[in-house]
């Protein structure tokens, strides 16, 4: 199954195994819930999924790669022990707690999250020593002596033999007592992943038009070649880190990613050409409605890779907008539940009364509008902080509050620098500061409804009802910032388009099925 499988997999285990009864107790006990085990190729996102599940499920998380450690660090140190048998002082040998157990410990101790996954990666490549304990893990759910803690699910990720010499095979006995989900690299489910994630739009477009090359792990005579997911993530965020640096990614820089040489000589000389392309054909003014006749001239001669490069250019910037007026959007929502709790709370505070002199007043009010902003705004700095110890804090929403939190602090300057005593008056000025942003919300989704004509415009002028016109509609309706800004805006050939040329493309794959 692919990765978004998966996932879905390991949360509908997660909650299973979580489940309890009217008395307290798990529904699935302990010896029947079976750890998971994941195998796939390196790099498809086994362990990514496992932090995404645990944030999803408000659940801790702890992970190893066991090849990292020893004997005694998974089982624990010997020492001598004394004990009484049948009246009988005997000399026994102990263990130590595994640091592995005590970690599950720790994590329970520093967060307060009692239940959560125990996540193991390359389990099926450690040495000879630690692999029986490897095997009791897996069917006891103990480390040496130490069982770990109920309501503490074990996963548990591993290489097939095909892409790692030192894995060694689980006998029927262990794989009878384990959950197995086999995951495949899929660029459909990634390229979902990779919108959500601004990966870079050139490797976006690039494995498009080669999209044999998403997952590719090859043994030669001259060793292993490869090329994985994991692997263009990381040259993503590389790419993007290079553009603000002013600095060229070249062949030699990619190949450190790409380690496969055909694979990352093809996409280095793409990546000068969606560079290229990026200056000639004036992408940003597209958008902005020049649309000059000899460019469109131009591109509908040239050869489909460009076409589909230039494409692919709109696309990016168009998600560009998309995504910011998201986040945009997600920042005012947040903001607004701050604020509905600003005005509650400045009902509350303590009012002066209509006896007391005017100068009183003004003394006793100056100021505690922006005092209980200040205090709002610390308030959810502490929670953001504590939720992302517990490891149930992504970066996107992370940077949300982070935004939230830097408004919230504006507003409590300004607030402490003014001398309104009037409650109505002060929220009606926080209501204003809120509206101001509710217009620059408004005017950004217009700036992106006029881009996304101006695309249209270019698109029907240099393609018409092409196939870079149908691969145009179908990316339009990837990704979440996408969707949601054309489910909210209005555009008639969005429309026109999405229901002729992907309907037809529907019809066409269902008479090729049936044929």
């Amino acid at each position: 199954m692919n990765i978004k499988r998966a996932k879905e997999e390991i949360k509908d285990t997660v909650q299973a195994y979580l489940l309890k009864d009217e008395w307290g107790e798990y529904a699935i006990p302990a010896i029947r819930q079976r750890p998971v085990l994941l195998m796939g190729p390196p790099g498809v996102g086994k362990t990514q999924i496992m932090e995404q599940v645990a944030r999803e499920c408000g659940v801790g998380l702890v992970a190893y790669t066991i090849t990292h450690h020893t004997r005694q660090s998974a089982v624990g140190l010997p020492f001598i022990d004394k004990k009484v048998f049948g009246g009988r002082e005997y000399s026994v040998t102990e263990y130590t707690m595994s640091e592995i157990v005590a970690s599950v410990y720790d994590k329970i101790e520093e967060t307060g999250l009692k239940e959560g996954i125990l996540f193991i990666d390359e389990i099926n490549c450690v040495s000879e020593t630690l692999a029986p304990t490897m095997l009791q893990f897996l069917q006891c759910k103990t480390f040496g002596g130490h069982r770990i803690p109920d309501g503490w699910l074990i996963a548990a990720a591993g290489n097939p033999p095909e892409y790692n010499k030192s894995v060694r095979e689980f006998d029927v006995v262990t794989l009878d007592r384990i959950k197995m989900i086999q995951v495949e690299p899929d660029l459909g489910v990634w390229q979902e992943y990779a919108f959500r994630e601004n990966i870079h739009p050139s490797i976006i477009s690039y494995l498009d038009i080669k999209g044999q090359y998403f997952c590719q792990i090859e043994t030669t005579v001259d060793g292993k070649r490869f090329a994985t997911p994991r692997g263009w993530e990381d040259l993503s965020q590389l790419i993007w880190v290079y553009e603000r640096l002013g600095k060229k990614v070249d062949r030699e820089v990619v190949g450190q990613y790409i380690q496969h040489p055909k694979i990352s000589k093809d996409f280095a000389n793409y990546l000068e050409l969606y560079y290229k392309y990026q200056n000639e054909y004036q992408v940003e003014e597209i958008l902005e409605g020049v649309i000059r006749e000899e460019l469109c001239d131009r591109i509908a001669r040239a050869p489909f890779d460009e076409r589909l490069s230039v494409t692919g250019l709109l696309l990016a910037k168009l998600r560009e907008g998309f995504k910011e007026l998201r986040i945009k959007n997600q920042v005012m929502e947040l903001l607004m539940e701050q604020l509905k709790e600003y005005r509650q709370e400045l009902e509350g505070v303590q009012e002066v009364s209509l006896e007391e002199q005017a100068g009183q007043r003004l003394e006793k009010m100056s100021g505690r509008p922006g005092v209980v902003m200040e205090e709002l705004r610390a308030r959810l700095e502490a929670q953001r902080v504590f939720r992302k110890k517990q490891g149930l804090l992504d970066k996107r929403k992370e940077q949300l509050l982070r935004q939230v939190e830097a408004a919230l602090e504006d507003y409590a300057k300004a607030l402490t620098a003014m001398s309104l005593t009037d409650k109505e008056e002060i929220w009606q000025w926080v209501r204003n500061q809120f509206m101001e942003e509710s217009d620059r919300y408004e005017d950004m989704k217009g700036r992106c409804g006029r881009r996304l004509e101006h695309a249209f415009d270019f698109m029907e002028t240099a393609f018409g009802n092409s196939q870079e016109m149908v691969i145009f509609m179908t990316e339009l309706n990837t990704g979440e910032a996408s969707i949601q800004f054309l489910s909210e805006y209005e555009c008639e050939r969005y429309y026109h388009y999405n229901k002729e040329l992907l309907f037809d493309q529907q019809e066409q794959r269902l008479s090729r099925r049936l044929g």
